[in-house]
């Protein structure tokens, strides 16, 4: 690993580089698109039918023969891929590997580094809500279409920190990163960058404060957090663009940013691979429209 030494006060950094450029999703079995590489999500299409399977693991096969997989940040550099129906096949997927930095941050609530022993039912209980908010199972392939697709960003802004990275908190190792981070000001308008189910909208959970979780159908999820403001329920199903919160500082945070963080499954996957470069964004932040 290589360490990151440099540091924008208030915010997470970037810290995350890719060992080579990404290569493209395909197979002599399949032909896919997306990244194939760790953090990557992958789909394509077989005979209406097919029973596919990655490395054992039953994947969905949709009515038009789409199917699709993800990978997580430290995905074996080798996944078999095995279709059985009118076009059988089988093909050992190979699987990019990435290098990640090692991002120190300062600054963080010390309670939230090491929480205190009053704290840990509390967020045991918030963890097994966020765990069944991501386990439900939405067989919608209109809003599948919608990840297939592409998403819009949710803010636009500085990227202050990537997905992967290992996070050393107050010079205390924890977990990596799973998100990529805006770092835009407090109230800026979230929207949804693409459709999908609310499944979860808490406005202040422990370490990520405001959350919302996001179904986009077949176990695919986005998740939001450090809001401000949650403007969502669960239950409530929402357009790509439609408003779902602001911006804040909530939970384990040092400054004002927007971390998206994107699920396949029990996969943690990279958002940035599935939208496009962050365009440059107008003068001032969009803020939250009031009732």
């Amino acid at each position: 690993m290589r360490e990151s030494t440099k540091f924008i006060p208030g915010y997470c950094l970037l810290a995350a580089t890719l060992l080579a450029a990404t290569p493209p999703a395909s197979a002599k079995c399949l032909q896919f698109d997306g990244a194939l590489q760790q953090g990557g999500f992958i789909w394509g299409r077989v005979p209406p039918g097919s029973e596919v399977t990655l490395d054992g693991e039953r994947l969905d096969v949709l009515a038009d023969g789409t199917t699709f997989a993800g990978f997580g940040r430290d995905a074996s550099p080798e996944a078999q891929l095995v279709v059985k129906g009118p076009e059988a096949c089988s093909e050992t997927l190979q699987v990019a590997a990435r290098e990640y930095n090692i991002q120190r941050v300062e600054g963080v609530p010390q309670r939230t580094v090491t929480p205190p022993p009053e704290e840990l039912e509390r967020i045991r209980r918030e963890g097994a809500m966020v765990a069944a908010a991501r386990a439900k199972r939405l067989d919608r392939p209109d809003l599948l279409a919608g990840v297939l697709g592409g998403f819009q960003w949710p803010v636009l802004g500085p990227i202050s920190g990537v997905y992967g990275s290992q996070r050393v908190y107050n010079g205390e190792p924890r977990r990596p990163h799973f998100g990529v981070d805006v770092a835009v000001p407090t109230g800026t308008a979230v929207r949804a960058p693409a459709a999908g189910v609310i499944t979860l909208a808490e406005p202040d959970l422990f370490f990520s404060g405001g959350t919302v979780i996001l179904d986009h159908g077949y176990r695919v999820s986005s998740t939001f957090m450090h809001m401000s403001e949650v403007s969502v329920q669960a239950g409530d199903e929402v357009e790509e663009g439609d408003l779902i919160g602001a911006v804040g500082a909530t939970g384990r945070a040092t400054g004002p940013h927007l971390d998206w963080r994107m699920n396949w499954r029990g996969e943690r996957i990279d958002p940035q691979l599935l939208a496009p470069p962050m365009p440059t964004p107008e003068p001032g932040p969009e803020p939250v429209p009031k009732p």
